[in-house]
């Protein structure tokens, strides 16, 4: 298959999505499908702080460190997501995140 078609393969599937489907899951610049994505900076950063919690299980100011640092970072992504997300899902996603966030916070 010439290489033109396979990047066009994307934009044909995500064509044939009912259209609120399309609407919600289609990358606003390539034309195809996205739901999820690689790991960028900021959720790298926090999926490596929930790791240290779960391995090292740091207490005290270590502990707290750990913390702030992964919530800073998915809070970030999660801004990042509702700013610069590439489709409505995306954005949702982040708010949805953001909102859990505040909520958790709130409830402590």
């Amino acid at each position: 298959m010439p290489d033109h078609d396979r990047e066009a393969e994307p934009v044909r599937r995500a064509r044939r999505l009912p259209r609120p489907l399309g609407w919600l899951f289609r990358d606003r610049v390539t034309g195809g499908v996205t739901v999820v994505q690689a790991p960028n900076l900021a959720l790298g950063v926090f999926i490596g702080a929930v790791v240290v919690r779960w391995l090292a299980d740091p207490e005290g100011t270590a502990g707290v460190a750990v913390d702030v640092v992964a919530d800073v970072a998915l809070a970030g992504w999660a801004i990042d997501e509702i700013v610069r997300g590439v489709n409505p899902w995306r954005r949702i996603l982040g708010a949805t995140v953001l909102v859990g966030m505040a909520a958790g916070m709130l409830l402590r």
